[in-house]
């Protein structure tokens, strides 16, 4: 075939003229010239994607004896590949995604054919090299940075790091150390691929991104890595290590060897804890690579220079390193799904991710386009007037000023999101400087802070100079305390602006001093004065949350979260994303622990800043909370369940128990400290089932109580099982319904009011309620009941009540909040049997509407206590979330709702 020729197959398969390829790239049209038999190539290939199959049969069939057989082929073979996606791409046929796979699967597969061949060789001189256990060892090539993420350009080197499994010997007769084994197997795989022979060169060799760089040794065992990584690992190799990939994976390589490197590799490039620490060393990494851009003089570098390909890695980059470690998701290599990722967990705004990928993807083709020219890792824009005009049509530009204009909106946009997230935060000294570092003069001080609105400004300065003298404000590592100081000036600043200054700026000092040894945390704070202004208007209007965030640091990211007011809950998403981390760490007890600590204090969080913003009624917020607390409670058990052994003759079929919840939770009435009260039922026949189900309730009651690093889940109170304390920790369905019918006090018929099946097996929950509504529609002789309901109430007032003329208990006194749980509970047992929607779970506000409607209670008598009711649990919650345990109001503020609750009371019990 004529090389000058255009073919009809690539003609029909891409209909645009195969001379504009050749015109473009001058590399294409010598090739062409010198090698006619890749126009034959072309003509067979070039209407479809090159898959790693053709390329490995065009290397097995030369079948190369010798090295420069070898090499010949491996050569000849990226040529085609070259010559195919030049035309493919300037035709527009082959998108981004397909270059960049093409030429990682030509790496892929010419890396494990030369090395495949030079470990045969090796083998044959010296024998296998052998581990501690007698077996087969071989080279992990890991590929870096683009070839790891499978984003290699046209015309890249490839970065390599090689690592051996262990130390030890080969078998043959000339034995030798494995060190040198793999030593010399490095270096003849680096000649394959890098010496330039009269057919080019695959791909150049960069070795420098291994332990110690040029001055280190070429290979190294997975044992001398970890050292490294502990012992002298740089903040910029764990950038570099986010994309490494091990590129000879199952290729004669051993599983256990891959999962060795992961968990070597993986603690050290991503941290436990969420790493905001780690802006500010990429930041340093960029400002290197900036001050040699400009002394360079690289400006029109796409990739180095500003909104450059390198700031897109850097943003996708710093989210990966700063969240990797918790959410295992972003441990993802390619560039794009990066961003995606980003967009999906609200990281990145999706107007931000998609003006990113855009910018992305024109950037690479714009890389691909100057490199195809002349076959060079070229990142630099032509300087000459014909070379412009033909970058600029082939990316479909009609002039040079066009395509600038395109590019530099590009890289203004990538420049705008590089600042936004690596900005440094507030520059300069801060006005109240002084006044933290206590330089400022005394009365000068004293009358900052008292025009701020500080009412104890003395007590501020005493504190103050307490806390920074302190033995722990000073032994911190010098790089806390350099934060430390820039944030209390900020602090003080921000307290300055809520309703209550001296108690916000000292429940904030309480907190920076909580955190003052994790340098993640005070980092997040100095990187987001966002976060610093959120976080002072928080624990200014609730020492609760105050008190929950000092608990619970990690819980600091939520303050970046763009949902953290969405008042509606995506609960499938929730559960989801919880299903998905609890996924990454099977067989991980306390990980799996810890993880529904860390999804269920999160989500309690979102709903306590929704609630300060006054985005919930106590109502909505309790149904909120009790759904949650459904959802971590049937996780719990499924979990717990997968971990018992010998579940069943039937080990995968599900377990036929219910937990059935009672008090706050029964009634959905559940606030951010409150309890579960719960009960655990089964319905099964099998043989040791009561044994069985007795460890699950065991260990799930456990799981929930017990403290982990990130806090505990519930505080769980079982006391309400049939038989109290003395009782099966799980009854069989019947007999709980048996206990119900048969034995419980009338007290106990009162708490099954609120009593509702909250996870387990649904069929089992519906047998309950069926129990449930049996139990409430028994009639009953209403003088007795009444009688027994009056002496338990007073009971309770003996062991709770106030007894105080001037302050009311909202919960405990006459006429508060139980008086009216004790109304709605005599209403439905008393009258039940003959007014079935007395039985439905609805709370109590429902209930006292229903018991008007059917004539029990007067309609406007109704009305006034539902109202007090409603009062009275928001004035409660509002006093609980500022530490006041007994919620106590002045008795003349509520009077009026006091007494609407004593009326109904003599109403339905006759007295006073």
């Amino acid at each position: 075939m004529d090389p000058t020729d255009t073919p009809d197959a690539i003609d029909g398969a891409l209909g645009s003229p195969w001379q504009a390829a050749r015109a473009h790239s001058r590399y294409l049209d010598n090739l062409l010239l010198n090698r006619p038999d890749i126009a034959s190539w072309l003509g067979e290939h070039v209407a479809q994607p090159l898959t790693a199959g053709e390329m490995r049969d065009f290397l097995d069939a030369a079948a190369p004896h010798d090295d420069a057989g070898v090499k010949r082929v491996l050569r000849r073979l990226r040529q085609r590949v070259m010559a195919t996606l030049i035309v493919r791409d300037l035709a527009d046929v082959a998108p981004l995604s397909e270059v960049v796979e093409s030429m990682t699967r030509l790496a892929d597969v010419t890396t494990n054919f030369a090395l495949d061949f030079v470990h045969r060789q090796l083998c044959e001189l010296y024998g296998e090299p052998l581990d501690s256990q007698g077996r087969s060892q071989r080279l992990m090539v890991i590929g870096m940075g683009k070839l790891g993420g499978r984003e290699l350009n046209v015309s890249s080197d490839v970065d390599f790091i090689f690592v051996y499994p262990e130390e030890g010997q080969t078998a043959g007769g000339r034995c030798i150390d494995n060190y040198d084994f793999f030593l010399r197997l490095g270096k003849r795989l680096i000649s394959a691929l890098g010496d330039l022979t009269e057919d080019g060169q695959v791909f150049r060799v960069d070795m420098r991104l291994r332990p110690n760089g040029d001055s280190g040794p070429l290979v190294g065992s997975l044992g001398s890595l970890e050292n490294y990584f502990i012992a002298q690992g740089r903040e910029w190799e764990r950038y570099a290590w986010i994309k490494a990939r091990v590129m000879n994976e199952g290729v004669n390589l051993q599983p256990q060897w891959n999962r060795m490197l992961h968990d070597i590799v993986r603690p050290f490039v991503f941290r436990k804890y969420l790493d905001f620490g780690a802006i500010n060393a990429m930041r340093d990494l960029h400002a290197q690579i900036r001050r040699e851009v400009v002394r360079k003089d690289m400006a029109d570098h796409i990739k180095l220079g500003p909104g450059g390909i390198r700031e897109i890695e850097f943003i996708a980059q710093v989210f990966q390193l700063i969240r990797g470690g918790r959410d295992p998701a972003l441990q993802i290599r390619p560039t794009l799904e990066v961003l995606a990722l980003l967009a999906e967990r609200r990281l990145l705004p999706p107007e931000s991710e998609r003006e990113l990928a855009a910018a992305y993807e024109f950037l690479r083709r714009l890389e691909h386009r100057l490199q195809y020219v002349g076959d060079a890792q070229t990142h630099r824009l032509p300087g000459t007037q014909g070379d412009r005009l033909q970058i600029a049509h082939s990316l479909g530009c009609a002039d040079w000023p066009a395509f600038l204009a395109i590019l530099d909106a590009h890289r203004a946009i990538v420049g705008r999101h590089f600042e936004q997230v690596f900005s440094e935060p507030e520059e300069g000294r801060h006005p109240l400087a002084a006044i933290w570092e206590g330089s400022a003069a005394g009365d000068d001080a004293l009358d900052q802070l008292s025009r701020r609105g500080f009412r104890q400004p003395q007590l501020m300065l005493e504190r103050l100079q307490s806390f920074r003298g302190s033995g722990r404000y000073l032994q911190l590592p010098a790089s806390n305390r350099e934060r430390l100081d820039a944030l209390g000036p900020r602090l003080i600043d921000a307290a300055a602006t809520t309703a209550m200054p001296d108690a916000t700026w000292q429940r904030g000092l309480d907190f920076l001093d909580t955190i003052s040894r994790r340098g993640a945390y005070l980092a997040l704070l100095q990187q987001y004065p966002q976060a610093l202004q959120k976080l002072a208007e928080l624990i200014g209007s609730s020492s609760w949350a105050a008190d929950y965030l000092t608990r619970h640091p990690i819980l600091l990211d939520e303050l970046l979260d763009s949902r953290i007011f969405d008042v509606a809950t995506d609960w499938q998403e929730f559960r989801q994303q919880l299903q998905e981390q609890l996924g990454q760490h099977v067989d991980d007890t306390e990980r799996e622990m810890d993880i529904l600590r860390e999804f269920h204090h999160a989500q309690v969080f979102r709903f306590l800043a929704q609630d300060i913003a006054g985005l919930h009624t106590v109502e909505h917020l309790a149904d909120r909370l009790s759904e949650l607390a459904d959802i971590m409670v049937q996780t719990t058990m499924e979990l717990c369940w997968q971990k018992l052994k010998h579940r069943h003759t039937h080990p995968d079929r599900p377990p036929r128990f219910a937990v059935i919840a009672y008090g706050k939770l029964g009634g959905k009435e559940l606030g951010f400290a409150s309890d579960l009260d719960l009960v655990y039922v089964h319905d099964d026949p099998e043989p040791g089932a009561g044994e069985l189900y007795a460890r699950l309730a065991q260990r799930m009651s456990t799981w929930m109580t017990t403290q982990t690093p990130a806090g505990m889940l519930f505080d769980v109170d079982l006391r309400l099982r049939p038989n109290g304390d003395s009782g099966m920790l799980v009854s069989p369905i019947e007999a709980f319904r048996d206990y119900q019918l048969q034995h419980a006090w009338v007290w106990e018929h009162q708490a099954l009011t609120r009593a509702r099946f909250c996870a387990g097996d649904p069929a089992l929950g519906e047998q309950f309620e069926a129990i449930r509504s049996e139990i409430l529609r028994q009639p009953r002789d209403r003088g007795k009941l009444r009688g027994e309901v009056l002496a338990m109430r007073q009971r309770m007032l003996d062991q709770h009540a106030s007894r105080s003329e001037e302050l009311f208990d909202i919960k405990h006194d006459r006429g508060g909040l139980i008086d009216v749980e004790f109304i709605v509970q005599y209403l439905v047992l008393g009258h039940a049997h003959a007014h079935a929607r007395l039985c439905g779970n609805l709370g109590n506000i429902a209930l006292l509407g229903i018991a008007a409607e059917i004539g029990l209670i007067p309609q406007a008598l109704a009305d006034a206590v539902r109202g007090a009711y409603r009062e009275f649990r928001r004035m409660q919650h509002v006093l609980r979330l500022n530490a006041n345990r007994r919620a106590r109001v002045g008795r003349v503020t509520v009077s009026r709702r006091i007494e609407a609750v004593r009326t109904l009371w003599e109403e339905v019990f006759g007295v006073r």
